[in-house]
């Protein structure tokens, strides 16, 4: 299974957060391959320059090349679903996820409820 990581999985996996439940760990590990998208590094770069996210960028960055996680870029294809996208969530960040998902095709792991709605995409933990 190639699995996408939403941002707060991601945070949580690079913090050891206990939030990270033993069942998404497994999901992570067992994956043929594990996907951060440069939107979830956009999301937490705007949340540090805000002051609600304190993140060591080079721990997080050689974390994710240790774990041999991919590098998802938000491509033209990616931007142009969001217009067919339905309106499940208004968050762009979310949004985005749930598209390139779509398009990999990817399954994306997440602990928010309301993305449920976008279907098989979606792998709630």
């Amino acid at each position: 299974m190639r699995i996408l990581l939403d941002t707060h999985v991601l945070l949580w996996a690079s913090q050891g957060s206990q939030k990270l439940g033993s069942r998404a760990r497994r999901i992570m590990m067992g994956a043929d391959e594990l996907f951060v998208s440069s939107a979830s590094l956009w999301e937490m770069s705007i949340k540090t320059s805000l002051g609600r996210l304190q993140i060591d960028w080079d721990l997080l960055l050689t974390g994710l090349r240790a774990m041999h996680v991919r590098e998802l870029r938000i491509s033209w294809e990616h931007a142009l679903a969001l217009k067919t996208l339905p309106l499940v969530s208004k968050d762009p960040f979310d949004r985005m996820l749930i598209a390139q998902a779509i398009i990999e095709p990817l399954v994306l792991l997440t602990r928010d409820h309301a993305l449920s709605g976008y279907g098989e995409c979606v792998m709630l933990v």
